[in-house]
């Protein structure tokens, strides 16, 4: 058992919740795809597979490379040690119980009492270093965290009760919610890379109102999204939602450098960052009447801007903090490529083909697949 605790690969959060966040994001698509095309047994989860789907991309999946990314970055950020050992194996047992659990028959509010647990423990751990260390300009990631915790249990509670649409609430805001985080973390990364991937000089301080502004505003989106506002087309909506693409369209502007495009690190973070202008630009116009379905919008900034960032983002602190070359493999590459067509296929093709949901997931699937093959080693050795 002591030999458990002191394995590499419990040595820091990203290590283990890399590895499960990228495997469940391959088998889940993967199941849900072959549910879609009727190729599973009748037999369900508790709520549907629709449920099942709906709740496990955001707080399976996505929360799980949340939690590997935060538990290695609050210690960079607080000079504090990170989690390790067997309170971060406690707190990957709990995630791994969370996805077990739909595969027991037990009712929904058992159900919702072995899912709950675990955002909330992320968030008392990350609190308890930031404020320790007052790290007050960190405390909206906390924020973020906390709020996504109380989207979960709306979604969990919708499903106890059959409450469709309270569901479909709480998990829009949800996923909204993730992209204000992304859009947080990227907005100090992602310049921060292209600037040392690039050998350029530091860039002049950018006046901090603009991120305010988007941060707020999406905020405020996704507490639309929990409250049922975008059930129908409203102009102040409309409106929001074209700040805050307006608002990633500047950044994209002012992080651009031709060099990006030889760098595969660099340019995969660049195109999934374009995601989140995509899927709130696609809002407004939904809110404005000029797009039939809402979903491609979601779907734009699930598939595209959540799932383009991960992989995107582990692929490089992968690297970084195991000590090796910030060089990707060619296998990895591919992987990039292949997440971009993913969202392609998901937004652009499904609208005329019924085929793009099934090319969608097989890329999606493809590109987990990759990482899986070529960083499973990474992540289970030692630092070099």
């Amino acid at each position: 058992m002591r030999q458990l605790a002191t394995a590499p690969v419990f040595s820091l959060g990203f290590r283990p919740f890399f590895l499960a966040g990228a495997g469940f994001a391959a088998i889940s698509v993967a199941v849900w795809a072959v549910w879609l095309y009727g190729r599973l047994p009748a037999a369900q989860p508790v709520g549907g597979m629709l449920s099942w789907h709906r709740h496990e991309m955001p707080f399976g999946f996505a929360a799980a490379i949340i939690a590997g990314f935060l538990l290695t970055a609050v210690p960079n950020w607080t000079g504090r040690a990170g989690l390790n050992g067997w309170p971060l194996i406690s707190l990957l047992l709990v995630w791994l119980l969370a996805r077990l659990a739909w595969l027991m028959p037990i009712p929904g509010v058992a159900l919702l009492a072995l899912q709950m647990p675990f955002l909330p423990l992320l968030a008392w751990v990350l609190g308890r270093d930031l404020v320790a260390a007052g790290k007050r300009d960190n405390y909206p990631i906390l924020l973020v965290v906390a709020l996504l915790a109380a989207t979960q249990a709306l979604t969990l509670w919708g499903i106890s009760t059959d409450d469709v649409g309270l569901q479909r609430r709480g998990v829009l805001a949800a996923v909204w919610l993730i992209g204000a985080l992304m859009s947080v973390i990227g907005g100090r990364v992602i310049p921060f890379f292209i600037q040392r991937g690039l050998n350029r000089p530091a860039a002049n301080p950018v006046h901090p109102l603009p991120t305010r502004v988007l941060l707020a505003s999406s905020l405020l989106a996704a507490v639309s999204f929990a409250g049922g506002l975008n059930d129908i087309p409203r102009g102040w909506l409309a409106a929001l939602f074209l700040v805050i693409g307006g608002l990633h369209l500047l950044r994209l502007w002012r992080w651009h450098d031709r060099g990006i495009w030889r760098v595969p690190l660099l340019w995969s973070l660049y195109l999934a960052y374009a995601w989140l202008a995509i899927a709130a630009l696609a809002m407004a116009l939904w809110h404005a009447g000029a797009m039939p379905q809402q979903s491609l919008a979601t779907h734009s900034l699930a598939v595209g801007g959540i799932g383009g960032l991960i992989l995107a983002m582990i692929a490089r602190v992968s690297l970084g903090h195991t000590g090796r070359l910030l060089q990707p493999s060619k296998t990895i590459v591919v992987g990039f490529f292949l997440l971009l067509i993913a969202g392609l296929c998901r937004v652009f093709l499904v609208p005329f083909s019924g085929s793009g949901l099934a090319l969608s997931a097989l890329f999606w699937c493809a590109a987990f697949g990759l990482f899986l093959v070529r960083y499973t080693g990474v992540l289970l050795r030692p630092r070099v």
